[in-house]
């Protein structure tokens, strides 16, 4: 059985963890018997393999032979020239793409996450390099799950999990045992590393570290896969054929006529054929393809974007369409507020007015009913209830914090209910399904007035809905 099939008592019982958590000794086993919780990847290549593959280019290599057979003749000079450039072009390559692998490697490890583990009946923070099979963690709203794990607790418990699946919406936990096989996208009693705690709070046993984890998985199949030449390497690699063919064959004839037509010395001929050579060869080539990659490169490090191999930059610009209904995975999944349907019209949120009664409660109705988190430039929560908690930004931000006290009692939304309910004081703010929130009103608020909602009212109500949706509004 898989660890979504069993109970959490069950996981607890065969890893022999309780609810104290792991003692120095069984951390040292299960590291021992599991590994430690990082994803192996290949290794680099030493500067002096980058620096001896920047010499595998067939242009390089005529030129280096071109330089041999002139040192041989005694033509010093044009041998230095033809080494001082393609060192050049060598050096130029192996600098860029030696600093593009010390920066990803320099992200890699700002970018370690902390987790929050019980451990001999404390609640310690650990880097989650340092996470083991059998460890109790505590995670919340914005927390990034380190490892693969089966969940003991969920409080109103959302998580992405876009990394693995594709898709960008959060997928609500449970906590039963699920009886049959099913995918990652089903398996609604686990977490999964690398996914992002966008809601609630929980707490699960570490299940899967590492290259066992089902990201460790897919790393190992990227690992696996053989680099293609770019567009750019393949027209090069094919000009490189051809005008190399084309040089030989011209710098044969030009000897033949040499020796057997103007009887000159063979020494002579040959060396009028290789200075042929050399100056049909764009020596240049080489070191200008290098130069306009790696000023690109510097561009695309402006926009925050490092480019790990020079040959990338040419790709990424060959690129003319992107097709993706992805949203979240390719996309930025931000989401805001564009038009408000109140007072029987649409208005734009510029016009929005708190000192307006029907205003005032829809803007209670965003900051109370409401799980998003706002603090300066970091945000956390459903894009929906971030772009509700943004609408009217100063103002909300102000308001949401006088509010925050007022919240009493949370019925949470649930795929049966569709909606989501917030006491305070006298008053139950709900937001959810237009659909399903108009079955359950007999009132509507018109220019601070409540009026009887009529059957007409309603359909206009859906209508606009509808309207909205056809424009792509949610």
């Amino acid at each position: 059985m898989e660890a979504y099939q069993k109970s959490f008592g069950d996981i607890q019982n065969e890893l022999g963890v309780f609810n104290q958590g792991l003692n120095k000794s069984q951390i040292d086993k299960y590291k021992h018997l599991f590994g430690k919780n990082e994803i192996i990847e290949e290794k680099h290549e030493s500067t002096l393999i980058i620096f001896v593959n920047q010499f595998k280019d067939l242009l390089v290599i005529i030129l280096i032979a071109a330089g041999i057979i002139s040192a041989i003749s005694g033509e010093f000079e044009s041998t230095i020239v033809i080494l001082i450039v393609i060192t050049l072009n060598a050096l130029l390559g192996t600098f860029q793409t030696v600093k593009a692998q010390k920066s990803i490697d320099s992200l890699k490890k700002l970018s370690i996450p902390k987790v929050k583990v019980i451990r001999e009946g404390k609640v310690q923070e650990i880097n989650s390099d340092e996470l083991v099979v059998g460890d109790i963690v505590n995670i919340e709203a914005g927390d990034v799950i380190a490892g693969d794990g089966r969940l003991k607790e969920a409080v109103n418990l959302q998580i992405n999990e876009s990394a693995l699946t594709g898709e960008s919406n959060s997928v609500e936990k449970q906590l039963l045992p699920i009886d049959k096989k099913c995918t990652i996208g089903d398996m609604n009693n686990m977490v999964f590393s690398g996914s992002l705690v966008t809601n609630g709070t929980g707490q699960y046993i570490v299940t899967a570290v590492g290259m066992k984890s089902e990201l460790g998985k897919i790393a190992g199949m990227l690992n696996e896969t053989k680099q293609r030449k770019t567009p750019l390497q393949r027209t090069l690699d094919e000009f490189s054929v051809k005008l190399s063919i084309g040089i030989i064959a011209i710098c044969i004839i030009v000897l033949f006529m040499s020796v057997f037509i103007a009887k000159e010395h063979i020494l002579d001929s040959l060396m009028v054929a290789v200075a042929l050579a050399v100056a049909a060869i764009p020596e240049a080539l080489g070191s200008i393809v290098t130069i306009v990659l790696s000023i690109s490169t510097q561009k695309m490090a402006k926009e925050n974007a490092i480019i790990k191999n020079l040959n990338a930059v040419e790709s990424l610009g060959c690129v003319s369409v992107i097709c993706s209904d992805k949203t979240g995975t390719l996309t930025q999944n931000k989401m805001s507020a564009i038009d408000i349907y109140t007072n029987r019209k649409v208005i734009s949120v510029n016009d929005l007015d708190h000192h307006e009664y029907s205003h005032n409660v829809l803007l209670k109705t965003f900051s109370l009913c409401n799980n998003a988190a706002v603090n300066e430039d970091h945000q956390v929560g459903d894009p929906t209830e971030l772009a509700l908690l943004n609408l009217y930004h100063d103002y909300t931000l102000k308001y949401s914090y006088k509010l925050s006290a007022l919240r009493q009692l949370e019925l949470p939304f649930d795929s049966t209910r569709k909606l989501m309910s917030i006491s305070s004081k006298n008053h139950l703010y709900t937001k959810g399904a237009p659909d399903v929130l108009l079955k359950r009103c007999n009132r509507i608020l018109i220019d601070g007035y409540k009026e009887i909602l009529s059957e007409y009212e309603r359909k206009r109500i859906l209508h606009q809905n509808e309207k909205f949706a056809r424009d792509g509004l949610r």
